[in-house]
């Protein structure tokens, strides 16, 4: 499985070995870390990947991938599927960046390349939150295309829905 590019990205698909170099804060001698690489959230993902390889085996395509720019090869934060795809073709998706790198675009840019992943490889749904008060990942997914489908006391819910060739209204990750 290799590298997905976005215009300014490369969505790495995260091995176990560098998975388990997150855990440790260690990179080796290839990887380049941002400042502030890996945050909490990338730490729980590698973390919940490596559950994943132990239990299931390799979880790729629908793993993690670590969010580098193009430009400079840095690792910026993480993007990825909460597991496969289930018996309606859902999947959940997280992300998160380094907060040097917010701001620019990074975010929405990972999340519509890994939306048009999903719907190549035959899924129909793609769902992600986020808490009520953090409005910046409530604008990534809305850029990306998803749209609001509901909300709990501490939650909004966001999803994309595709049937057959085309997407519902109003969802299509390239607008």
């Amino acid at each position: 499985m290799g590298d997905l590019a976005t215009a300014r990205l490369v969505l790495h698909p995260m091995t176990a070995a560098e998975a388990e170099r997150v855990l440790a804060g260690e990179p080796d001698d290839a990887a380049r870390w941002a400042p502030g690489y890996p945050t909490d959230g990338d730490v729980f993902a590698a973390r919940r990947l490596l559950e994943t390889f132990a239990s299931a085996g390799d979880p790729r395509p629908f793993g993690n991938y670590e969010i580098r720019r193009r430009e400079d090869g840095r690792a910026i934060g993480g993007i990825g599927f909460h597991g496969a795809p289930d018996d309606n073709g859902d999947v959940t998706i997280g992300y998160g960046l380094v907060p040097s790198a917010r701001g620019s675009g990074y975010a929405s840019e990972a999340l519509r390349g890994l939306l048009l992943f999903a719907r190549a490889r035959g899924v129909t749904r793609v769902k992600g939150d986020a808490d009520l008060d953090n409005i910046a990942s409530q604008h990534v997914m809305t850029a990306a295309g998803m749209r609001p489908a509901g909300q709990d006391e501490r939650l909004r819910y966001f999803a994309i829905t595709w049937t057959g060739a085309s997407a519902d209204a109003d969802s299509d990750p390239r607008s």
